[in-house]
Formats: structure tokens, sequence, C-alpha cells
């Protein structure tokens, strides 16, 4: 054999090894540590306050670590175990407590650590997400909201640690959506409060639904701009105000009106799904992934459909007299045009085609939805029932109970069928119904510690709940209105340009009077 072919023999071997063996590493690497991601949130100064403003949460921990330490670095996955029972997709009780991490050896987090008086690595705080985006921390400081955890070194212990301080009892086996520990939501009066964060979730389903299953056509384009048009002036979330506007704006650009073809129609659905990838209709950190106040005791029956019933009732106390016909057609062309659920939209629609005069007043709207969302909890309890498929934790119940509200029952007695029979005192249902989804609803944003965009402090609520004439004007007439009701600065860049607007009005000219 030549030394050359011997040479080339040698090279040929050793590139064969060391393939065999970087590929063996590789296999191993990914057995021993998987790419799990981590479930607390890294924080830093440009969004600390921010990210916890605007938790859902009830209670947070934030890690002050530094990225050099051995000990934080061996802590670590004591506290992501902990981390996934409450983050995450995977997460047993979402919503409880949120969980972050800040590095103090960054420099730009140096003035943060001074604010919490951050002097040993790891070190563990605990309070109320507003607290900590509102204040800061020092030893021995009375009646602080925020406490230092002195016993957390291992997943166990601050697990037990959070135990002690809820009263509850979760273990670190807990499995998704076994919510054992749930309070009953339907007889705490003050739960409501919780119940804007599923709105909006149920406002970002509601959307997503429409967008996936491409139910942006031409026969459809005006009952959502009606719908549009209402959540602008009267959706109980700001974030979610705003981004219907946004969406709203550009409605001419993402679906234009001159979709005649099936195969243009289809190329404008397609453009529009990806054009909305930039449009989140309640802002980045929405849909969540979880439920709060409408939570169930398993997967399959948690809340977009409780979330959904909550908007409307809310959408029915909010608006003007004037309104409340427009409202309610736009709330049942919705329902009929882009519920999924064949058999609910059916049904609702028929109740809905049922009324025979228009609504005068805001009164008759919110109580016939009142009405009708019990008819359709009384046949549901009853299939459900015969079935075995209610949510046994939270049964459908005709509402609202009494413990929620004595001084709306006159009188209860039983049928010979055994069902139920209320005499209800409906000027205090109305009034019950005004709190529960008004004023109650609104306070869960009423954070005297809440900043707005332009700097000043007040409820998120307040910018643009005062009612418009939205959705009783020409839609020509309700970009104005919206933009009244929707004047924050994150919204004027999209009438930075006047060419923008005016193809938009034009796009929209034939719609003036549906």
């Amino acid at each position: 054999m030549s030394p050359i072919l011997l040479l080339l023999l040698l090279l040929l071997s050793s590139f064969q090894a060391s393939c065999v063996s970087v590929g063996s590493r590789s296999i191993l690497r990914e057995l021993s540590n998987p790419d799990i991601p981590d479930a607390a949130a890294d924080l830093n100064s440009t969004n600390f306050d921010e990210v916890l403003r605007n938790s859902p949460a009830s209670f947070s921990i934030v890690e002050f670590f530094s990225h050099w330490c051995p000990v934080c670095r061996n802590y670590k996955p004591h506290y992501e175990k902990v981390a996934r029972l409450f983050s995450g997709p995977h997460a047993a009780h979402p919503g409880v407590i949120f969980i972050a991490r800040v590095d103090c050896e960054l420099k730009l987090n140096t003035k943060l650590c001074d604010r919490f008086s951050v002097d040993r690595y790891p070190m563990l705080l605990w309070g109320s997400p507003s607290k900590f985006a509102s204040g800061g921390w020092e030893p021995g400081q009375d009646k602080s909201e925020i406490c230092i955890i002195d016993d957390g070194r291992t997943a166990d212990s601050l697990l037990n640690w959070i135990n002690k301080q809820l009263g509850s009892s979760y273990d670190l086996d807990d499995e998704k959506y076994e919510y054992e520990h749930l309070p009953q939501n339907t007889s705490d009066l003050g739960q409501i409060v919780r119940a804007i964060y599923d709105v909006e979730e149920a406002t970002s389903n509601a959307f997503q639904i429409i967008f996936n299953h491409k139910m942006i056509k031409s026969e459809t384009r005006a009952p959502l701009i009606r719908f549009l048009q209402v959540l602008v002036a009267h959706h109980p979330s700001r974030r979610c105000r705003k981004g219907s506007a946004e969406i709203l704006v550009n409605f001419g650009d993402l679906w234009p009106s001159n979709l005649w073809s099936v195969t243009k129609q289809e190329a404008v659905i397609s453009h529009g799904k990806d054009a909305l990838k930039s449009f989140r209709i309640c802002g980045k950190a929405v849909p969540r992934g979880y439920w709060i106040f409408c939570q169930g005791s398993r997967q399959e029956s948690t809340g977009y459909s409780c979330g959904l019933w909550v908007l409307l009732h809310s959408l029915s106390v909010r608006v003007e007299d004037v309104e409340s016909q427009v409202t309610f057609t736009a709330i049942c062309d919705f329902i009929h045009k882009f519920s999924i659920c064949q058999d609910c939209h059916q049904h609702f629609y028929k109740m809905c085609s049922s009324v025979s005069s228009p609504f005068n007043k805001m009164r008759d709207l919110a109580l016939w939805l009142w009405t009708t969302h019990n008819t359709i909890n009384e046949r549901l309890m009853v299939e459900e029932a015969s079935l075995g498929t209610g949510n046994q934790k939270f049964p459908k119940i005709i509402w609202p109970s009494k413990e929620l509200c004595p001084t709306c029952y006159l009188s209860m007695s039983t049928k010979s069928n055994g069902s139920i029979l209320i005499d209800w005192n409906k000027d205090q249902v109305f009034n019950f119904l005004v709190g529960y989804y008004g004023k109650m609803l609104e306070s869960s944003y009423k954070d005297e510690d809440l900043i707005r965009d332009d700097g000043s402090s007040g409820s998120l609520v307040d910018d643009g709940a005062t009612t418009t004439n939205a959705v009783a004007v020409p839609v020509g007439a309700a970009l104005a209105i919206a933009a009244a009701s929707c004047a924050f600065g994150a919204l004027a860049c999209f009438w930075r340009s006047r060419q923008k607007k005016r193809k938009f009005l034009s796009h929209l000219h034939p719609l003036k009077n549906i």
C-alpha cells in the first residue's frame, strides 16, 4: 500500500471517529439536559414595573441573583420546579403566583436591585405584583407589604413556605387543571374584579377563532365592524379598546371590501391573517393560556364561554339608552356569524329573533341578556345532568345566586317536575347587573399605583369609558369617535398618514348605510 493511500485511510477513519464522537455527545446532551424553557420570567429595569403591574396574579415572588454565583446556579432547578407549578403552558395552578427573577450583576439592574436592598444572593421577596411595581423594600421596614422569604432554599421548603402563607396545600406533583383549592366564584361577590383578565382572554380567543377559521368574508365584514365599534367604545378593558380600535382603523387594508372571486377572497383572507400577527386585540400579554375567574376543575371545563358571557353582560350595562338596539343587533349578529358551536349560535339567534320590538333602554337590553343566559343555563343543566358532563365544582345555576343578591329574590317555589320557580325583583336584578358587571368589573383596574400612558395616575377603564355613539352612527363617523374614546399615545401612530386614513374611509364608504 502506497504511503499516500495509507494517509488517506487514516484521515478518513479519524473523520468518522470524530463524527461518531460528536454525535454521541450530542445525543447524551439531549438526554441529560432537555431544552425546557424557563417558567420564571427574567425581568430587568426596563420591563420590571410594567410586567408586574399588568400581571393578573394575586401574589408574586421575585428572586434577585447573580449569574456568576455558584449557589444561584445550583438553586435555579429548585426555583424552576416551583415556578412550573404556577407559570408556563403546563402549570397546574396558573394565575395564582407570578414568579420572576432579576440578575443584579447586570449594570442596567443596579438601581432596581438597590430599590429592593439586595445584599445577598439568592434573595427571594414576596408580595403583590402591584406593590413590586410601585415601590421597594428595606430590611426591618414596618408594615411593608413586601416581605423576604427566609426558608426557600429547596423546592420543597419554598412550596411549604407558600402553603403556610396562603393556607393552601399545593404539591410539586400537582397536574395541570386539577383545581382542588378553588373558591366558589358563584357566591363570592368580590371575585368578579378579577374577571377582567378572563374577558381579555375570551376576547382574544374569539378573534383568534375568527382568524384561524377564515371567517371574515364579504358577507361577514359588516357584522364584525359593528361589533368592533361596540368594543372600541365599551369594552371594560382599556387594552382591548385600544386593540379593537387599531384593527378597526386598519380593517380596510386587512380585508378589502371587493372580495368578489373565491380565489381573490382566499388570498385576502390569508393576507389578513398574516397581517394580524402584528395586531393583538388585547395587548401582547394576551392570550395568557389560562383562566382566573372562569377557571374550571379540569381543562375541558375551563372558561371561554364564561369569559364571553362576562364580556356580553359587561357591554350590555355600559351602553347608553340610544345605543341599546344597535348593541343588541351587534351582539346577536356576532354570535350568529362567528360562533363555531352550531347549536350555540342557532339557539342564541333564535332567542334574538323572538324579540318583537326594539330596545329603547339599556335596562331592557341588560335584563334580556340576563334572562337569555338563565334560559340557556336551565336547558344545559338538564342536558349535563342526564349525560354527566357538567363541571361538578362549578355547576350551572340560575343566576345570580341568593348569596350574591338576596334582594333579587321575591319568592322561590318548586314546580311539580322538580325545577325551581323564582319570582324576581327585576329592579334589584338590574341594579345588581350594573354594579357587578360595571363598577365592580372596572375596579380591578383601579389601582392607585397604575400609571397611564401620559404619565398620570388613575384608572385604566376611565379612558374612553364615557359613552359614545360609535354604534349608532355611520362607520366613517365612528372612526373619529374611536379616536376620541381611545385617545392615548400609542394609537396616534396609526393616524400619522393622512393618505392611509383617506384610503380607509373610501373602503368603508359602502357600509355607511348598514
